[in-house]
């Protein structure tokens, strides 16, 4: 081989990349800076919206978060206006519970009260049919007794004494034998 025709020579190493990158900006050069900037406007976009998004959102947790307030606020408000109407209801329950139940023991103490009366004219009426019963039971039996007496000695005064029924009742069988035997003495005789 001669001198002249020789291979061309590489670079060594280390300047290789220099001349890579200036080959490269000369191919690529205008259109990496196109796309650099096109890349740097849409990164600028995407943090100008991001940001938006961000403001929106903080924005948008706020409102949310005053709404909840507000609606907590609403709630409690109402929670405390129902707990006082409950609150009162049950007082008045309480009161209208007391006044039933003084109303019942009133009533309950007249009833005590009207029972017992009624106890007591209930036994003085017995009391008075007792005695009433009583003397008109002494009347009858006074007078059963008296008519009792009368009878007896009207009877006494009309019967005759035993002793002496006996004697008649003994001179008439006497007599009726006696004049028996004087027939049955006819009669054989006869």
């Amino acid at each position: 081989m001669s001198k002249n025709h020789q291979k061309p020579r590489l670079p060594e190493p280390e300047s290789q990349p220099e001349s890579l990158d200036k080959v490269r900006d000369i191919l690529f050069g205008g259109q990496m800076r196109l796309v650099e900037a096109r890349l740097q406007g849409l990164e600028e976009r995407i943090q100008r919206e991001q940001q938006a998004i961000r403001t929106d959102f903080t924005r948008r947790c706020a409102e949310l978060e005053a709404n909840a307030k507000k609606e907590l606020e609403a709630l409690n408000e109402r929670l405390g206006a129902e707990r006082t109407k409950r609150t009162d209801d049950l007082k008045a329950l309480a009161a209208e519970c007391k006044d039933a139940f003084r109303t019942i023991e009133k009533r309950h103490a007249k009833l005590e009260e009207t029972h017992a009366q009624s106890d007591a004219e209930l036994r003085d009426q017995l009391l008075q049919v007792s005695i009433t019963t009583s003397d008109e039971i002494k009347q009858l039996s006074d007078r059963i007794t008296a008519e009792l007496s009368l009878a007896v000695t009207e009877l006494e005064s009309e019967k005759l004494d035993t002793v002496t029924l006996s004697e008649m009742l003994s001179s008439m069988a006497s007599a009726l034998v006696g004049e028996g035997r004087k027939t049955g003495k006819k009669a054989a005789r006869g």
